[in-house]
């Protein structure tokens, strides 16, 4: 009599590992582009002319929410490749924009 195993295989093992990592650092990269861009579009006077460590404390706060969203993200994401995409080329964006308003 064959004995079932309850090792799952190893392309799903990886799959698990890649999104762990996406999550991880996508999410991290994400949500520090997003609290380096709002930081800095923040203190602008129209649109609220807060103080400069007021918008560095409002996109730090935001920044959690973001990371939150992010591994949520990387596990509901159809594939880990569309997990990776779905980080990096936000954070890439928002990066971009950081640097312009600099």
């Amino acid at each position: 009599m064959r004995v079932p195993t309850l090792s799952a295989p190893l392309a799903y093992r990886l799959g698990v590992g890649a999104r762990a990592v996406a999550a991880i650092i996508g999410g991290y990269l994400l949500a520090a582009a997003a609290a380096a861009f709002l930081a800095l579009l923040l203190p602008l006077p129209p649109l609220s002319g807060l103080s400069r460590a007021d918008a560095v404390m409002a996109a730090t706060l935001f920044s959690f929410t973001v990371y939150a969203c992010a591994v949520l993200w990387a596990f509901a994401a159809r594939s880990a490749a569309r997990a990776w995409l779905g980080l990096l080329l936000p954070a890439a964006v928002l990066a971009g924009a950081a640097n312009f308003l600099c």
